[in-house]
């Protein structure tokens, strides 16, 4: 019998999960892991790389940068239980892509509904730098994982590090592989960029530098959300935005 794409997404997750490649990524995530913030004193951290999450027959696949150390590599799910989640999450209830406002822990029921999020790099990294080698060590994953899910035709890239990881990733997908776009299409919020059967989407990272100083407010993610889900119904792109 065939396996099935939620049983192959499973086994995936349980790689992403055991995975050692980057030596100074798994020392951060351990460290943390072992030495938490004060008030998150006496929990038990995931302390792994951290699989991507949500409706495997999601249109719209949601990139981030690397997981939170004290947000995703605690709690074991992408955006979940620091800040940019909070403000993430919310959003993605706002527009019907999410059953919940909010999530703080990987069993609190939160449901995503055509929609999946994961990160261009899967554990935690010193001051959320990872460097261009961990990114490209990533690749491999988030291929297989887009592969896996078949229906994904917008790919929403939350910051300039995620736009390029998933032009990166698009290269990588294509058998045989694409030829680097040049020049590399510039990172705007809003911008819309074609690629071969997917279209890449720009949104500011949720992050609270960007949230709290109002470059990045609800209404912004909102509008960049209801695009999303256009394309994927399949309105034609409007091509790229500048901002």
């Amino acid at each position: 019998m065939q396996a099935q794409p939620e049983d192959e997404l499973s086994t995936l997750a349980a790689q992403v999960a055991s995975c050692r490649r980057c030596p100074r990524l798994v020392d951060w995530r351990e460290q943390v892991a072992r030495e938490p913030r004060a008030s998150f004193a006496g929990e038990d951290y995931w302390g792994r790389p951290v699989p991507g999450f949500g409706d495997p027959a999601a249109r719209v696949l949601l990139l981030g940068l690397a997981p939170a150390a004290h947000g995703a590599n605690r709690t074991g799910r992408m955006f979940t239980g620091d800040r940019s989640g909070d403000f993430l999450f919310a959003a993605l209830w706002r527009a019907g892509f999410a059953s919940q406002p909010g999530s703080r822990s990987r069993t609190d029921g939160l449901r995503l509904e055509d929609a999946w999020i994961t990160a261009a790099v899967r554990c935690a990294p010193p001051e959320n730098r990872p460097s261009p080698a961990e990114r490209d060590a990533c690749l491999p994953w988030s291929a297989r994982e887009l592969r896996l899910l078949g229906g994904v035709r917008v790919i929403l890239c939350l910051g300039a590090f995620a736009w390029d990881g998933a032009l990166r990733l698009i290269a990588e997908l294509d058998e045989p592989r694409r030829a680097p776009i040049r020049p590399r299409p510039r990172f705007a919020h809003g911008a819309e960029l074609p690629v071969g059967r997917h279209i890449l989407l720009g949104c500011y990272h949720p992050s609270q530098q960007n949230t709290f100083t109002g470059r990045l407010t609800e209404a912004m993610i909102d509008a960049v959300l209801g695009r999303a889900r256009e394309i994927a119904a399949g309105e034609a792109p409007q091509g790229a935005a500048q901002g």
